[in-house]
């Protein structure tokens, strides 16, 4: 063998160390699904009970039934964990009991509602990071999703139903999940269920009814939710690469760079930038470029969430200091081997500005060619919030004060010329 291509045996070794650790983690499997009442916590519990009549330990360590008798039905025999009670503001709540779970260490768990945010008090504030501590601890997890709640999709759902997405699971755990099972039924079929009262209970229907489950809605997330499946299968078919290949010296064809600041437009371009490079299967880095300017405490705290939302999803985060933001994102981007940049839609610009000023775009399109470079526009009211003062005058609030200035400048123009007669 050329000794240029030999693998270096500290790296073998590093990857050899690396997968005898992931083989003592415990396994998710993830049942997704476009809405509630598709029939996720019922696929997993029917699963479940297949895997007890094999004589697996199986527990369940939370499960929301909704009031569905038939779901409810499939917990019978099965061993509950009880929840942990926690006391918060006069009243006690329960939550998935973590110590329990790790203490009788079963095969595996069920914990439903991967996307449950935890009442304070509880081990963790996401449900998520219960899960990822219970498969550190070598025990096999059993969970459910609607595609809604998945990280890098949750604005275009947004966008698409109009309704705001609280609760989120970064993609990076999702990614981990060594199975995924698509649980479908057809809108049509979805809102004949709620009719029945098999997804809410109550005004609780009605109101989903008038809202979130509408045929055109249901639609779009089922095709989502398809697109998603898909796109995991061929992620999954690229990673099928040995580590040792990887050692060897296989490399990434693609890799991704996004620039972010302190803004809430920051999160829409970390969202882009993961769903690229999941499809490409290339690595990603979030770069946030400290040009001197002094920032808020406000806009500090926007910015390390910006931050920890990148690194969640999966990119490695770096900060630099230069006083060139171009500088700063070209110096990281050649030194790291990026061959994709992705920036925000700048602000409107007065034509001073055109005549006079570079904008980030311009240095980067005009110095740096040797990268490809995306830019994401702003939504509506983004670019109406960050409009300039020179454009108000003429679409904006300022356009009663932009008329009448007009008009005292014409009459000054009108006198101007009848004294000079």
């Amino acid at each position: 063998m050329d000794p240029e291509k030999r693998p270096n045996p500290d790296e073998l070794l590093l990857a050899i160390q690396q997968s005898e650790i992931e083989s003592n983690k415990g396994k998710l499997k993830i049942f997704l699904g476009m809405a509630a009442g598709v029939g996720k916590t019922y696929t997993m519990l029917q699963a479940a009970h297949g895997l007890h009549r094999q004589g697996i330990h199986v527990v369940i360590g939370s499960i929301d039934t909704h009031g569905r008798k038939e779901t409810a039905a499939l917990v019978d025999d099965l061993t509950v964990i009880p929840l942990q009670k926690i006391a918060y503001k006069s009243s006690v709540f329960e939550e998935l009991n973590l110590n329990e779970i790790l203490r009788i260490k079963p095969q595996i768990v069920l914990v439903d509602e991967l996307a449950h945010s935890n009442i304070p008090g509880a081990s963790h504030s996401k449900r998520w990071q219960d899960v990822i501590e219970i498969l550190a601890n070598g025990i096999d997890v059993y969970s459910t999703l609607n595609v809604q709640h998945i990280e890098s999709l949750k604005e275009f759902i947004e966008s698409i139903t109009g309704i705001s997405i609280r609760e989120t699971v970064p993609d990076s755990i999702i990614e981990t999940a060594s199975e995924i099972e698509l649980v479908d039924i057809t809108p049509k079929e979805l809102l004949e269920r709620l009719k029945q009262g098999k997804v809410y209970l109550g005004d609780k229907s009605e109101l989903a009814a008038r809202n979130f489950f509408q045929t055109d809605r249901l639609t779009a997330l089922r095709e989502i939710v398809f697109r998603y499946a898909a796109e995991k299968i061929d992620h999954d078919l690229h990673n099928m690469i040995s580590t040792a290949s990887r050692a060897i010296g296989w490399k990434h064809r693609e890799k991704l760079l996004v620039a972010i600041n302190h803004t809430l437009h920051s999160q829409k371009l970390i969202r882009t930038t993961r769903r690229l490079a999941f499809n490409l299967n290339a690595p990603w880095i979030a770069l946030h470029v400290n040009d001197g300017l002094q920032l808020e405490k406000k806009d500090e705290e926007l910015l390390a969430r910006n931050l920890m939302m990148a690194r969640d999803l999966g990119a490695e985060v770096m900060t630099v200091i230069d006083s060139n933001v171009a500088n700063g994102i070209q110096n990281i981007g050649r030194h790291h081997g990026v061959t994709q940049i992705v920036i925000g839609q700048m602000s409107s610009r007065s034509a001073f500005d055109y005549l006079f000023k570079y904008t980030l775009l311009d240095d980067l399109a005009f110095n740096f060619s040797d990268f490809d470079i995306h830019i994401v526009r702003k939504s509506m009211f983004e670019q109406m919030k960050n409009r300039n003062l020179f454009y108000s005058f003429f679409t904006g609030k300022y356009r009663h004060l932009y008329y009448a200035l007009t008009l005292l400048l014409l009459i000054a123009i009108i006198l101007l010329l009848l004294l000079l007669k």
